[in-house]
This record gives structure tokens, C-alpha cells and sequence, in this order.
């Protein structure tokens, strides 16, 4: 059912058959076929790079890659790491590198315009090059090795050391210390940068700014960062210090180079240990974080899972979920020192049905966990982001930690756009994220915004930049595949589904409400894999229809006898030509209601290999009785006693069950009459229900006070004041709306839990409707408005994506 307040007449024009220009004047009567390939694709001039060719390999070529970049994490090299790897000597003596493979990689790799860095011919120079062809120069002079490529080296250096005082290019962290700590180690060897001394004088009035500056986070954070960036003080650091942040596998931060750099000044075996594993891994190059196993392979579900394509990776993202739970619950730190990493943890493990609880972030329940981090000294927008999404998987509103960690991370968020600093992506996606809460989010609307907002070069910014999973390029290939032959389904279903509307001569009903591309947006937001056709196309009639005898119910000129006679023609069903009709639009509602939960019916029962027929027509006979009982309401001004008398019927005449379970049936699932009353079931369906109905009335209730309507704030505002005055009732509005969210919470916890009769595609039916009465009703905006709506049903429906050409990702390391 459509909500009221959205589509109530007036607001909206009736929409012509031929108003989307893509229908033609004749439609087949029958189920589209299933199409496998886009009709029409990616506009031209819109895609680059090379996704472009990308997405010309067949799909089965893309999901082999995907899988076996989920099977087997490649990192990419730092080439200022192995720099500083390369400059470990020998246990035994100071003459002679401790890896030697280092030294050779370094050697094989220039550029020939002399840098070392991430495919540094394809892109204009930046920091991360400079710092890493300079990092490259030192190690080679300190083993005198490689003249011919030491002088390129300083030469491109020279050339582009501009680069390294321009305060507008991106830097990675801690840039201005690594970067200057360099040029004293080059100096100290006796190499002459072929610059002038007042620039290099300006890059250390730089290094002073960034030690002299009150950045985020406290004392505590500050220390922790100049430990994580202690390669560039070299004899300046308190190298006893530093050792405190000395991880269980040896390293410091998991940082190679930061190790390294111990290794080099306090002679540690544990960080020689931890190097030597990390070469003896990866031979020659190192990667800029190691281990990052699980945060990579995270971030990889986390992206097929934002540009919708994960269904086509089940097995391997359940193997990583698994490995990732196994480590959760022996708290490894690879999970649980990094903050973003036990986030995204927490929150794909639960919402992925494992057993765990809000007690392993207890350590991040206070702000101070943050503060006194690494990223709160650097006040990391993504650390944030990722907290604050993670505080919403609540299961009980009585989780104090959760509630805690959404308090605080949604609070500095919010300062942090205050401060006008972030960039203009960042920016959006904060006051996105703030806005819109993820039960408030459509499926297939974010996979939209997240593919042509999709970033290849990864997402964890460190001392030196790096691109993240090799298959990024590859997922967002598949997804825009995947998303325009989605589409082009689409497309053919919206065609039948107006032949249908057409064939029940639901049209011409001057009462109703009749919004094809409306209605079968909301199934496509959400069941949006083309495989369930069936399923859509059920959900989509099934909501329309229900509308329509809302409309029907709720329209003035609709009289007394009309309602009971249809009401009559319901309970008879299959005899209700013993009773007739006393009107047109009686016989058209019920006739399209009869033929198609028949036809709905049979289908079903070839499905289940029984019949739900009975159950049907239950449902329809109580939610059009529950209509009459409120009309009679409205007819009489009566007002219920008690909220709960107003519920019990509120509940019903939702009518979430006449059009949220018949798709149940054909989603692939087997799903007896013992299934179907058990009290996980009911709970669902009783939860969506109470769901829709009070966010309806949230946002309807002044319409339906003038209408002399009954409405759960304005009878709250009755019971808990004893008047509806405007304070009244915004105090009724927020009690509704945290009695709502309430329920929200409980749904979460019942979709979210293993176990049940209820499989989970099953459960996910119903949580996704109450997303979608989320969606509509916005607590900002009051609703979507008819422009909005239009716009949200053509992203998924009929527009073609547009894309940004994304820049390319270097040669990867097996992991």
C-alpha cells in the first residue's frame, strides 16, 4: 500500500501510461522474458579507464577475478615501506643489508622518469611519489647501490619539489615529518638535493607547523601518532618510548616502515622477526599495513554488498565472515586494536546472523577511545563514519553501548561540518550518513549512489597512499553490468504491470491512486535481484490493489452500502455471484482483487504444494473489515478509549499481510502452515504493521485531524495530556515516533538472529518493508515529495548510471 500521505490525491498528477517515453502503445499480456544483458547501458562519454573495457569481459570472466581476490587478499607495494625495509642491516653487521631482495626490487622498479611510486606515468606527481622516489634514493646510497638510478632519483626530486610545499595536494599522513626526516637521512649520506636551500628550509617551517599544531584528539593521541610516524625523527625520537606501542607479532602499528625504523635505532628482535616473516611472504616489496587480511577482505564484502552484487559471492563471503568470527572471538588484534576494522567487523558479523554482542565495543564506548587514537588526532571522517553506521545495528534499546558510540561519532561528525574543512565528498557522504539512518535506505537506491560514487584506490589512507583490493575495478565493472541488465528487466515488468492495471480497468477508478512506475519501484528498491521476477511482479500488484481498496474505503463519496458490499463479495469469494454489485467501482476493485489473488493462489500453491488460499482471502476480509471500523469511526466521531483499543484495529487495517506475505511464497522458499503461525511469524508481521502504522501517523496526523480522523497522536496526545494542544501534540508526535523506532529496533533484533522457522530471505522481506515506510516517511522532510518520488523510481527503473572514470590501480602482492 502506497502511504497516504505521499500519494493522497492532488499531490500527485495522474501519470500517463506513455509518460516515462519508453512504453510502447502495445504490451504483452503475459510475464516478460527474463533478460540477461543491459538493452541499454552506460551513456556515452560517462564511463573511463579501464572499467570502460571492463565491462565488455563476460560476467563469469569478472567473478572469477572477484573470487579470487576474496579468496586470496593481493595488497598493493609501498614503495616507501621497502624503502625503509631495504635500509635494515644485517643482526650481525652494520655493512650489509638484512634484505637484500628489498635493495633489488627497489632497483628493477623506476619509472623512467626516475620516481618510485604507484603508476606514477598514468598519473600527475603528488606527495605520496615524491616521499616514495626519496625514500627509494636513501636506501640505495646507504648500500651504494644503483648510482645511475640515485641520480634520476634526486633529479626527478628536484624537478617536482614543488610538489612537496603545495598545501592543496593530498599528502599521506604525517607527510611533512617523513618527508623532511628523509631529507636529513639524504643529507647526513651526502646527497645534494638539487633544490634551493630556502625551499627546503620552507619544508621544514612546514614539519615545525605540524609538530607545533593542536590537532585532534588528546596528549595520549599525539604521542601514539609520533610514535606511528617515528621513521622521520630518527635520532630525535625517545625509541623507548615508541616500543610501548609494540604489537604481539612484533611490529609497531602493524607499519613496516615504522618497524623498520625500530629495528634500525633500538635493535629489537621482535621487530626483526616480524620483518623477516613479512619478507619471507612477500620476497621483495612490502605493503603498507601488514597484516590486513581481514580489514581488506572486509572491505571487499563491504563493497559487493554496497553495489548490490554480493548474492553472486555467498560461499566466499561466508568463509571471510567465518574466519573474521573466529578471530572476533578469540580477540585478535588484528580485529580488535584497529577501530575501523572492529567496526565493520561488528557490524557485517551481526547483520550476517553471528552470535556476538555489543560487549567487545564496550572499548569504544566513550569518546576517549577515539580521542585518544591515532585517528582521533587525525580526526578521520571515515573511523567515524564507520562507528556511527555500526551504532545502528541495535539490538535492544536498552544497549548502552551502542547508543553510546552513535551519541558521540554522530556528534563530532557533526562538528566536523561545522568546521567547513572536509572535502566535498566527504561532506556529502557525512550529512548523508546523518540524514538517513540505514533502516531508511532502499537497496537498490544505495546501490545506485554507491556505484557511481565508487572509489577503485581504496580506503584507508596511510604513510604512504595505496590503492586497496586489486578487484575493485572488476566489482565495480560487475555491478554496472549487473545493475543496467537489472534494469532492463525492470523495464519489461513496468510494461506488463500497466497492461495489467489496464486489463483490471483499475484506471478507471477516479478515486485511486494508479502509479505503475511508483509502485514497482518500491519492489524493485528492494527485491531487486531480476531471478525474483515472480516475487516482484506479486508485491507490486498486490500493493496497488491494496491501495486501491484503501482509497476505496477512504473516499468521501464511497457510500455505506458500497463498503458492506464489498466487504460481502470477500467473505463470499468464489460465491459472490449470490450477491452482486450495487456499483461500478465495486465490481472493478473486487474483480481485480478476485482475479489476482486467485491467480497468486495458484502459482503459490505449485510452489509449496499447497494451498494458501484460505489464508488470502483471511487477510483481505480482516484488513477491509478494519477499514470499515475506522470509517465508522471517522462517520461517528468516535475516538477509541485507549491506544490500545485504537491499535488492535490500526494494526490490521495496515494491511501489511494482504501485500508483504504473498511474495513470501515465491522466493524459492518452502513454507508450511505450521511456519506461518508460529510466533516468529506473527511477530514479524505484527511488527511491520505496528511499524507502517504509527510512521503513517507520524506524518499524516495534521491532514487527518482537519479530515476528523482518528490517529494514534492525536488519541497519544488525548490519554497522556487530556488535550491537543500544539504542545500536546509534538509531545504525542515524539512518543509515536519512539514507540516506532522501538519496534524498529525489536525487528532488527528478530531478521537479525539465527535460528527460527522463518528462513532469513524470508525475515528480509519483512524488514525491508518497514525500510520502505522509513524511506517515505522522512522525519525531516515530512515525506517524499512527488518530484522526489518520480526521481527515486527512474534511478532504479529507467536511468542509466552515470559514472566518474576512476584512476588505475598498480600491480598487486599476494597475501
Amino acid at each position: 500500500m502506497l502511504p497516504s500521505s505521499i500519494c493522497s490525491m492532488g499531490q500527485i498528477p495522474r501519470i500517463s501510461p506513455h509518460s516515462y517515453g519508453m512504453l510502447p502503445k502495445q504490451m504483452s499480456k503475459g510475464h516478460p522474458p527474463m533478460i540477461t544483458r543491459a538493452v541499454g547501458g552506460v551513456e556515452k562519454g560517462e564511463v573511463g579507464g579501464n572499467v570502460q573495457s571492463l565491462q565488455v569481459m563476460h560476467s563469469k570472466e569478472l567473478q572469477a577475478k572477484i573470487r579470487k581476490q576474496l579468496q586470496r587478499i593481493e595488497l598493493s607495494p609501498s614503495l616507501y615501506d621497502t624503502a625503509w625495509v631495504a635500509m635494515v642491516p644485517e643482526r650481525s653487521s652494520s655493512q650489509a643489508p638484512c634484505y637484500p631482495q628489498c635493495i633489488e626490487w627497489i632497483l628493477q622498479n623506476q619509472h623512467d622518469d626516475g620516481s618510485w611510486g604507484i603508476n606514477s606515468s598514468s598519473l600527475s606527481v603528488n606527495k605520496d611519489i615524491l616521499l616514495s622516489t626519496l625514500a627509494c634514493v636513501v636506501a640505495l646510497k646507504k648500500w651504494n647501490a644503483g648510482s645511475y638510478h640515485i641520480r634520476r632519483g634526486l633529479n626527478f626530486v628536484g624537478r617536482n619539489f614543488s610538489v612537496a610545499m603545495d598545501v592543496q595536494n593530498i599528502a599521506p599522513v604525517g607527510f611533512n615529518i617523513t618527508f623532511s626526516g628523509l631529507i636529513t637521512l639524504a643529507s647526513g649520506m651526502g646527497l645534494q638535493l638539487p633544490v634551493w636551500q630556502t625551499d627546503i628550509d620552507e619544508i621544514f617551517h612546514l614539519r615545525k607547523i605540524e609538530l607545533e599544531r593542536d590537532a585532534g584528539g588528546t596528549i595520549s593521541a599525539r604521542k601514539a601518532f609520533m610514535a606511528y610516524v617515528a621513521d622521520g625523527f630518527g635520532n630525535l625520537q625517545d625509541w623507548d618510548q615508541v616500543m610501548a606501542y609494540q604489537r604481539k607479532n612484533g611490529s609497531l602499528f602493524n607499519s613496516p616502515s615504522t618497524t623498520a625504523a625500530a629495528a634500525i635505532h633500538s635493535f629489537n628482535d621482535r621487530t626483526l622477526n616480524y620483518l623477516d616473516s613479512l619478507t619471507n611472504k612477500f620476497g621483495g616489496p612490502v605493503p603498507a599495513m601488514y597484516p590486513q587480511n581481514i580489514y581488506s577482505q572486509l572491505c571487499t564484502v563491504d563493497a559487493l554488498e554496497r553495489t548490490g552484487i554480493s548474492q553472486k559471492f555467498a560461499r566466499e563471503i561466508r568463509d571471510i565472515l567465518d574466519t573474521t568470527y573466529r578471530s572476533w572471538l578469540h580477540n585478535e588484534e588484528e580485529v580488535m586494536l584497529d577501530i575501523p576494522t572492529c567496526a565493520m567487523a561488528f557490524r557485517l558479523l551481526r547483520t550476517h546472523g553471528y552470535d556476538i554482542t555489543s560487549d567487545e565495543m564496550a572499548h569504544f564506548s566513550e569518546q576517549s577511545s577515539f580521542d585518544d587514537s591515532i585517528h582521533g588526532y587525525l580526526n578521520d571522517t571515515k573511523t567515524l563514519l564507520e562507528l556511527f553506521k555500526t551504532s545502528q545495528i541495535r539490538f535492544s534499546c536498552e544497549d548502552l553501548v551502542l547508543e553510546n558510540i552513535g551519541t558521540w561519532s554522530a556528534k563530532l561528525l557533526k562538528q566536523q561540518l561545522l568546521s567547513n574543512k572536509l572535502s566535498t565528498s566527504a561532506q556529502s557522504e557525512v550529512e548523508y550518513v546523518l540524514k538517513f539512518p540505514l533502516h531508511s535506505t532502499l537497496d537498490r537506491l544505495e546501490h545506485r549512489r554507491n556505484i557511481e560514487q565508487f572509489k577503485v584506490e581504496g580506503s584507508k589512507v596511510l604513510k604512504s597512499g595505496y590503492c586497496g583490493s586489486h578487484s575493485n575495478e572488476e566489482i565495480l565493472a560487475l555491478a554496472v553490468d549487473y545493475f543496467h541488465s537489472s534494469q532492463s528487466v525492470y523495464q519489461q515488468e513496468l510494461k506488463y504491470f500497466e497492461s495489467w492495471v489496464k486489463q483490471c480497468r483499475l484506471d478507471e477508478l477516479k478515486f485511486a491512486r494508479v502509479m505503475p512506475l511508483i509502485v514497482h519501484f518500491i519492489s524493485t528498491a528492494t527485491m531487486f535481484a531480476p531471478e525474483l521476477a515472480d516475487a516482484r511482479m506479486v508485491l507490486s500488484q498486490t500493493s496497488l490493489l491494496v491501495t486501491v481498496y484503501d482509497d476505496f474505503f477512504d473516499c468521501p463519496e464511497t457510500s455505506r452500502e458500497e463498503k458492506e458490499n464489498y466487504i460481502a463479495l470477500i467473505e463470499k469469494w468464489d460465491n459472490h455471484a449470490e450477491i452482486g454489485f450495487c456499483s461500478k467501482n465495486v465490481e472493478i476493485v473486487f474483480y481485480a482483487v478476485y482475479n489476482t489473488y486467485k491467480q497468486i493462489g495458484e502459482k503459490a500453491a505449485l510452489k509449496q504444494n499447497r494451498s494458501i488460499m484460505d489464508q488470502l482471502v483471511e487477510d483481505l476480509v480482516s484488513s477491509a473489515k478494519a477499514m470499515m471500523v475506522e470509517a465508522d469511526w471517522t462517520a461517528t466521531k468516535y475516538i477509541p478509549a485507549t491506544m490500545e483499543e485504537y491499535m488492535s484495529n490500526a494494526e490490521v487495517s495496515a494491511a501489511f499481510a494482504s501485500f508483504v506475505c504473498p511474495p513470501l511464497y515465491f522466493l524459492g522458499l518452502k513454507l508450511s502452515e505450521e511456519d506461518v503461525k508460529s510466533h516468529e511469524y506473527t511477530q514479524l508481521l505484527k511488527l511491520t504493521n505496528v511499524i507502517g502504522r504509527l510512521q503513517n501517523d507520524s506524518q499524516t496526523y495534521r491532514k487527518e485531524i482537519l479530515a476528523g480522523k482518528v490517529n494514534s497522536v492525536l488519541l497519544r496526545a488525548l490519554t497522556d495530556s487530556g488535550n491537543t494542544s500544539l504542545e500536546s501534540i509534538e509531545a504525542a508526535k515524539d512518543m509515536v515516533n519512539s514507540d516506532a523506532e522501538s519496534s524498529m529496533v525489536e525487528m532488527r533484533s528478530l531478521v537479525f538472529s539465527e535460528g527460527g522457522p522463518i528462513p532469513r530471505p524470508g525475515k528480509d522481506r519483512f524488514w525491508e518493508m518497514c525500510k520502505i515506510v522509513f524511506y517515505f516517511y522522512r522525519e525531516d522532510d515530512a515525506y517524499l515529495t512527488p518530484k522526489e518520488m518520480m526521481s527515486s523510481a527512474r534511478a532504479v527503473i529507467l536511468d542509466p548510471l552515470r559514472l566518474i572514470p576512476p584512476p588505475s590501480c598498480p600491480e598487486m602482492l599476494s597475501s
